[in-house]
């Protein structure tokens, strides 16, 4: 069947553009194809960063018939007491293209009323094509766009030809002056001159021979093995970093890999420092013996074979910027950590919320506060890691490199003779820092992330700075998924409620809410971010807003009681369990506390609720004082028999307020049982 195939050539797109370019690219043919009732194939993609490639197979050459139908006004508005069309009846029609003889009648749910059907005949499908294109490449989503020369239309780079073949003919159409063809140019530098594209497999086929690879999954896979080639040639080896191999895939479109040299000397500065600036600054892979430890090499991706001058620019470039490091990381080191804090007060960290010198102050009491829960005995290590943990910012190191933020101030802190808990705990306290991420590996790191975390966390929100939407600029979001990881990572017994208010006195004097505004949003804020990590590991969405509802006094107990709950849930007998506690939960209302007097139980079915009542109560407290959630749940699912005869034989609402109030502070016993675990009125039963 016809193929539909489409190349969009530019300069150079920013590696990270292409690839959510190419999705946008996929999904939107699909959609206009569907829409415009063509049958056609599953869209493909291909690129690299000259050139947006799209072919569809299977694509039909003519659309098909449709036939629509509209309805108009009423009868008796449509026609006169004659039977004649009234100006209603004529518009309608006039308007479908229709003569009022041609309009049908309709019975509906509001009378009758006349009806149009209109038949379109099917168009074919480059008409479609030739009128959609030009929309279509304009509204393909950049970051950033820009209009290049004399040109109207914005687009990434500026656009240099269009191939546009269906049915094995060029398309017809134009955007911004750039007429498509059946034409597409080779490699830049390697074979220029252009080939005839017919379809996507004459496409590839020449795109071989002119060095082009445009097979996004190919190239990679080639650039891995290349790169472990001349690595393993080199004694070592490069581990397989995503994140680095989708970047340099989109920055050639005939990759050679090249292994270049530095001086060994440069292996004296940190491991992180030389990583960074070979990834995130040069895009180059490190190489690292059996042990992990780095070897004087690394690998770039070139567009070009392998030249002497290729090699020895990359290696120029790369001796410069480790110049560059080695002179900030000597020059930072002739002062100890401690010294750059004062610099601290002239930084602000946020216009309503003071100077870093200020959040210093507020991180390290907090982290004294929650050295008394965790580890009494480490207290004065939290205090002093709290002092130092944001000192890395004023050095020259981290002014240059940004990302080694924490990572260089661990390691100033060694070289200033601070013990290493200290410097370990100023090294991770930044994680997690991303999607990912694990958070700190010692327990002093783990309190200072918490510390800094909510402080910035309590801070923004008490200046109103309030997460909406998408808007979250100061990432209370991630900060706050990050607390929660820290402490299901550590199992913290903390209340969480406490470190809140503890934070809210730290910086009283700069809030601009009320205390229990801020407590609520930022306890709102945590609940968002446990359901959704709950929900992103599997767990059924009832169970958590069951759990979540009932507070979060315990961030670790809250899993432990998804996970007991979501076993409860897989029982045969848990629906008519939750049908009889949602009933005790529903009849509740407010002033329902209060102790039962067992003289006023005048009701077999009310007495043996609460002699099952008084049976389970020990057993369920000390399951719950344990942690074992499961067996709590088990052991409370025992007094649905009673309760379900407690609703089939009493009335609750009788006229005796002293009889009514004892039946209301019985059923709050009961919700007692199962009220601390979830709220039972939240689960979703099934229908029937």
């Amino acid at each position: 069947m016809p193929e539909f195939f489409i190349e969009i050539g530019s300069e150079e797109i920013p590696s990270g553009y292409v690839e959510p370019a190419l999705i946008y690219m996929r999904e939107e043919l699909a959609s206009f194809f569907a829409g415009h009732q063509i049958q056609a194939g599953t869209p493909q993609v291909l690129g690299t960063p000259r050139r947006l490639v799209l072919s569809v197979k299977g694509v039909d050459t003519l659309q098909e018939d449709s036939v629509d139908f509209f309805q108009g006004p009423s009868i008796s508005v449509a026609f006169d007491d004659h039977g004649e069309p009234t100006k209603a009846a004529i518009g309608f029609a006039r308007g479908k293209g229709l003569d009022v003889s041609d309009l049908t009648k309709q019975t509906t749910p509001k009378g009758e009323v006349v009806c149009a059907r209109v038949e379109k005949k099917g168009r074919p499908t480059q008409d479609h094509l030739n009128e959609f294109l030009p929309k279509f490449i304009g509204n393909i989503p950049f970051p950033k766009k820009m209009r290049w020369q004399n040109k109207t239309r914005p687009f990434a780079r500026p656009l240099h030809w269009i191939t546009a073949i269906f049915n094995g003919k060029p398309l017809q159409f134009n955007f911004d002056g750039i007429e498509c063809g059946k034409f597409s140019p080779g490699h830049r530098f390697l074979k220029p001159d252009k080939f005839e594209v017919k379809n996507l497999s004459s496409y590839l086929e020449q795109s071989a021979k002119h060095f082009l690879m445009v097979d996004p999954e190919l190239r990679k896979q080639k650039i891995f093995e290349q790169v472990q080639k001349l690595a393993q040639e080199a004694g070592g080896s490069v581990e397989e970093d995503l994140s680095l191999l989708n970047s340099v895939n989109f920055l050639v479109e005939y990759p050679v890999a090249i292994r270049g040299d530095f001086d060994p000397c440069f292996l004296e500065l940190p491991k992180e420092l030389l990583v960074m600036t070979m990834k995130y600054h040069q895009k180059y892979f490190h190489v690292s013996d059996e042990k992990e430890n780095l070897l004087p090499y690394f690998i770039t991706i070139s567009n070009m074979p392998e030249t002497h001058q290729i090699k020895n620019g990359n290696e120029r470039v790369l001796r410069a910027r480790l110049e560059d490091a080695r002179f900030f990381y000597n020059e930072d080191k002739k002062k100890k950590l401690d010294d750059f804090v004062s610099a601290m007060k002239g930084v602000v960290f946020q216009k309503k919320l003071g100077t870093l010198y200020e959040k210093m102050e507020r991180v390290s009491g907090l982290s004294g506060a929650l050295s008394n829960f965790i580890c009494p005995d480490k207290k004065k290590q939290a205090l002093r890691a709290g002092r130092l943990c944001k000192a890395d910012l004023m050095t020259l190191m981290v002014y240059e490199f940004p990302e080694l933020q924490g990572i260089m101030g661990g390691y100033y802190a060694t070289y200033s003779g601070e013990v290493p808990e200290v410097a370990q705990a100023i090294k991770e306290h930044y994680r997690p820092a991303f999607s990912g991420d694990i958070p700190p590996e010692s327990e002093l790191g783990a309190i200072i992330a918490v510390a800094d975390k909510l402080d910035t966390i309590i801070g923004c929100i008490g200046v109103g700075l309030i997460p909406s939407g998408s808007e979250d600029p100061y990432g209370l979001r991630r900060n706050a998924l990050g607390i929660i990881q820290i402490f299901l990572c550590w199992g913290w017994q903390v209340p969480l409620i406490n470190l809140i208010e503890d934070a809210l006195r730290s910086m009283d004097s700069k809030l601009k809410l009320e205390p229990e505004v801020i407590k609520k949003n930022v306890l709102d804020l945590f609940s968002q971010r446990y359901k959704s990590h709950l929900d992103a590991e599997g767990y059924p969405h009832d169970a958590i807003d069951c759990v979540l509802s009932t507070g979060l006094d315990s961030i670790v107990d809250i899993k432990a009681k998804v996970i007991a709950f979501s076993d409860l849930k897989k029982q045969p007998y848990f629906e008519p369990l939750a049908i009889a506690f949602r009933r005790v939960v529903s009849i509740l209302k407010e002033g329902a506390e209060g102790e039962v007097d067992p003289l006023l139980l005048n009701e077999p079915a009310e007495k043996k609720l609460f002699e099952v009542y008084l049976k389970l109560h020990e057993p369920v407290l000390r399951h719950v004082q344990k942690k074992e959630f499961d067996q709590a749940l088990e052991k409370i699912s025992e007094i649905k028999p009673a309760v379900d005869r407690f609703f089939d034989e009493v009335m609750v609402m009788v006229e005796d307020v002293s009889l009514r109030n004892n039946r209301f502070y019985l059923l709050h016993q009961i919700s007692s049982l199962f009220s601390g675990l979830a709220d039972f009125s939240r689960i979703i039963l099934k229908k029937g």
